[in-house]
């Protein structure tokens, strides 16, 4: 194992230790919220591919996700997200796909239940020049692999079980 994993698996251990000496301190406040991006194209023969990103201090493989933002509406906050973190745009979906939970770490041995709904976002333009370029790496992979990738529990079964919402055609009566 790598000394960053180590060290990364011995803060998770011992934020998690933390919290069970003093688990009211997770339910003191309210959740906090955060808006994510589950942005995808459509592969070969169709097949659906999804966007991961690295964070930027852990490295490890996610979605991007981030804070609300004043006079945004969620999915247009999960967007903005999208663009920033991985310079994607497209057609996003403004009712959630769902939500997940996590423990997000605030600071040093501070952490607050986080709750983050997903937004789906077919991505139809791609660009190299965004305002994250640098910090992140970017890899589409099956809905299978992206859940693989990622370490938080709740998301994997999101990811593992995706399926686009693509609008209903009309059909028209010809009575």
């Amino acid at each position: 194992m790598k000394n960053d994993d180590k060290r990364q698996k011995n803060k998770a251990a011992g934020l998690l230790q933390q919290l069970a000496l003093a688990p009211e301190t997770l339910f003191k406040g309210a959740f906090l919220q955060q808006y994510g991006a589950v942005c995808f194209r459509l592969g070969d023969e169709d097949k659906v591919e999804i966007l991961l990103v690295t964070s930027r201090q852990s490295r490890r493989w996610v979605i991007p996700k981030g804070w609300p933002i004043r006079r945004k509406k969620p999915f247009e906050a999960a967007a903005t997200e999208a663009w920033e973190e991985a310079g994607v745009q497209g057609s996003v979906r403004k009712k959630p796909i769902g939500r997940y939970t996590y423990l997000k770490e605030l600071g040093p041995d501070v952490v607050s239940p986080c709750m983050v709904d997903l937004f789906q976002i077919e991505v139809k333009r791609l660009t190299d020049d965004f305002k994250e370029r640098g910090e992140r790496v970017l890899v589409w992979v099956s809905p299978d692999e992206a859940a693989r990738r990622v370490r938080e529990l709740e998301p994997k079964s999101l990811l593992v079980s995706f399926r686009p919402h693509r609008p209903r055609a009309r059909i028209k009566n010809r009575w």
